[in-house]
């Protein structure tokens, strides 16, 4: 689940949860803009830089109340590079047709990163996000 403010990944966890317990969440942000993570990690709110190409992951601060819920319910959390999540966008369009902003593509960063983990388990990828414009997607492409 990717995640900024927290918002969605909380609300994600709460659904999850309460479809089946023993569902698994995992979050990830950009190595670069590592805000909600860091907070994640402390249990407690904490600001950090915002350096990412994935808009919709960067926070300088986490929200409290999503962290609030985060901390109670988010199984794990991964931080990936802006490179993992640029190959991540083009894997999504060579590989299922769909287009997704850097942020969407998180999730499939963090999958390939968690390859071995996930191995022989049933796995969804929250693909959220078409914010990309022509020219940030011509630069994504373009640096294969």
């Amino acid at each position: 689940m990717p995640i900024g403010g927290g918002s969605g990944a909380a609300g994600t966890c709460i659904v999850a949860k309460a479809v089946n317990p023993k569902i698994q969440v995992i979050g990830v942000q950009s190595a670069e803009a590592p805000a909600a993570y860091k907070s994640w990690k402390a249990h407690r709110l904490l600001e950090d830089r915002m350096g990412t190409i994935a808009e919709g992951l960067a926070t300088r601060t986490a929200f409290e109340l999503p962290q609030r819920i985060l901390w109670e319910m988010l199984d794990d959390f991964v931080l990936v590079p802006d490179d993992e999540i640029r190959t991540a966008v083009r894997l999504m369009i060579e590989t299922t047709r769909n287009l997704a902003e850097p942020a969407g593509a998180a999730p499939l960063a963090a999958a390939v990163r968690l390859k071995d983990r996930l191995k022989g388990k049933r796995v969804a990828l929250i693909l959220s996000g078409s914010n990309i414009t022509t020219t940030q997607l011509r630069e994504l492409l373009a640096e294969r």
